[in-house]
């Protein structure tokens, strides 16, 4: 049994790539910042069930939304209020779904 295991050792030894190391070491250089974002389309959603996209407000904001995201871009995200009821934000994804985008970002807070 141990022959079998010293085989399959030095097969594997053989066998195997070794990465070669980096010729010298670096340090990358640092930032103050990182360097500004594009901005992201976002829907709004208040706990109260208003919705704003831009300078739209109500059942025009999600026209508005699905129209900026038809023309293509980064993809859409959602931020809503965390007092929003789950049914609510349900209700709007499925809305989303059915005018075509495919994928919508919900934004959270890290914890």
């Amino acid at each position: 049994m141990i022959n079998v295991v010293f085989l399959l050792l030095i097969f594997f030894l053989m066998t195997s790539q070794i990465a070669r190391p980096d010729p010298f070491e670096i340090a990358p250089p640092a930032a103050a910042q990182d360097s500004p974002a594009d901005p992201v389309p976002a829907l709004l959603l208040s706990a109260e069930g208003e919705m704003a996209f831009a300078e739209t407000r109500g059942a025009a904001a999600i026209k508005a939304f699905i129209a900026a995201q038809q023309q293509g871009g980064p993809a859409p995200q959602l931020r809503a209020d965390k007092q929003t009821p789950a049914a609510t934000v349900a209700r709007l994804l499925k809305t989303l779904a059915e005018a075509g985008l495919a994928s919508v970002d919900l934004v959270v807070e890290g914890s």
